[in-house]
């Protein structure tokens, strides 16, 4: 039997061009298989083959576990119990007991066969794998050799197969056996069976490797594709940018009369192709992205990474697209959430807000509204900004001077003092105060307070999407905040 399994192992290796040490380990398994039908072993059984003289040994194993962990005698050896087998067992060790090797019959010698062949099956899968790593998320071309319900076989030359699912074929598409087709190279694991070559044909690398192919400018570096947004069979916004000057981004992804965009887009079942000019600012991007909806408005929220973008009336519905398509597209183009509003709303909260940051400044400076509008109306919206703003700074605003701007200054950190110690001061019922909710420190109680939220009753009043107006944190660090005040109403 000794002198079979070299023999094996040289035959195996030399027909399939497989290291020995794969064939080994697969008749290791499938010894192991063997064995335990042969004595019909629920347990571990683990063999080990000789690599130079073939002799091997069949042993039942059993991990070493604290007592709480033990489950089943069959894999579980306790640790007080392993010690007397062995001293030199700790927790996680193995404990191995030698069995009689099994004599092969035709039951044992078939089953060890499958598993063999299983092994050489995975092991090739593995190989073919790793020849083609180098270019995983790249364009490669094959034809299809088997359809079923779920996926398809895709065959790509000199041995190696891919897999091709159902769900990473562009909508509506459909190919029969002998097709030829081009996807996008992708290695997924798959259970049981290791990695495994895949493709897919609605991944965005799909389309930027199909511009590669008809813009030499591309493959060549002087124009670079820097994001790429797709809904796959329907529409594909794709922003690049030039690395010289003299030639022109679109026009050269475009082609003349169309062609080049044409060819990518016939490939891709007609797919809608945009293709706009990247930008480094954010907001400039944007406005190429969702082109040709005129945008009037951008307000950025670095914080929390939004967008609020204002557009004319009539191209609302555009701006927006066909079940938010375009929204969707350019939010992923910019990296940037998007709340897209016709101008007239954004006026009336724009308005709305001023309202409210006027008459907050009235009250806490003692001054006219007038005074308040213009400090709103430069950006000096809280009482904050004022105090650590210089004279020159509001001195700026038409109709101030630096003597009104000392003033105001003046005026905003005693405001500030006053709040604080307000907010600090001991009261009868502090439970209600802000300041005993974990996360809320003196600045944000005072920013909380300059726009009417004064106590934890009011705080608890609030919805998430009304605090995130008001304050600047995320929607979960608002929701967490809200439900602290909230607390007392459950007890």
């Amino acid at each position: 039997m000794q002198n079979e399994i070299l023999l094996v192992a040289e035959a195996v290796s030399s027909e399939k061009g497989l290291p020995k040490d794969s064939i080994f380990e697969a008749i290791e398994m499938a010894l192991a298989t063997a064995t335990k039908k042969r004595y019909e072993e629920t347990s571990i059984i683990e063999v080990n083959i000789d690599r130079s003289t073939g002799e091997y040994e069949s042993f039942k194993c059993w991990e070493v576990v604290a007592e709480e962990e033990f489950e089943d005698s069959e894999f579980h050896l306790q640790l007080d119990e392993a010690k007397a087998k062995d001293d030199s067992l700790e927790l996680g060790s193995i404990y191995r007991e030698q069995v009689e090797n099994i004599e092969f019959g035709r039951i044992a010698a078939q089953a060890a066969k499958q598993v063999i062949v299983q092994k050489v099956r995975e092991a090739e899968r593995a190989q073919v794998v790793e020849k083609y790593r180098s270019f995983i998320g790249e364009l490669v071309n094959g034809t299809v050799k088997k359809v079923s319900r779920e996926f398809l076989i895709i065959d790509l030359g000199d041995g190696a197969e891919a897999i091709l699912s159902r769900n990473e074929l562009i909508p509506g598409e459909v190919f029969r056996m002998g097709d030829r087709l081009r996807a996008v190279l992708q290695e997924e694991e798959r259970e049981n069976r290791g990695p495994q070559l895949a493709l897919s044909r609605k991944c965005p690398e799909m389309v930027g490797e199909l511009f590669k192919l008809e813009v030499p400018e591309i493959s060549e570096q002087v124009i670079e594709i820097k994001a790429i947004a797709r809904d796959p069979g329907s529409r594909t916004k794709i922003a690049v940018k030039t690395n010289d000057n003299r030639i022109d981004p679109v026009g050269a992804c475009v082609g003349m009369r169309g062609s080049r965009v044409q060819a990518v887009s016939s490939e891709l079942g007609n797919e809608r192709l945009d293709i706009v000019i990247w930008d480094d600012d954010p907001a400039q991007l944007l406005i190429n992205s969702m082109g040709p909806a005129e945008i009037t408005s951008i307000v950025l929220d670095e914080v929390k990474g939004t967008m609020e973008v204002a557009v004319t009336e009539d191209t609302l519905a555009q701006a927006i697209g066909k079940s938010g398509q375009n929204v969707r597209l350019s939010s992923q183009i910019t990296g940037w959430k998007l709340n897209v509003i016709d101008q007239n709303a954004a006026s009336e909260k724009g308005e709305q807000e001023s309202s409210t940051f006027v008459t907050s400044l009235v009250g806490y400076l003692d001054v006219d509204e007038d005074v308040a509008k213009a400090l709103v109306e430069d950006g000096f919206t809280n009482l904050d900004l004022i105090a650590s703003s210089s004279n020159a700074d509001i001195a700026k605003i038409d109709g101030f001077d630096e003597e009104i701007a000392d003033l105001l200054i003046g005026r905003s950190k005693e405001a500030l003092l006053t709040l604080a110690m307000e907010l600090s001061s001991d009261t009868d019922d502090d439970s209600n105060d802000l300041m005993s909710l974990e996360g809320v420190d003196m600045s944000l109680a005072l920013e909380l307070n300059q726009k009417g939220i004064t106590d934890r009753e009011e705080l608890a009043e609030q919805s998430v999407d009304e605090l995130i107006q008001l304050v600047d944190m995320t929607e979960e660090a608002a929701a967490e905040l809200i439900m602290q005040a909230r607390a007392h109403w459950f007890e």
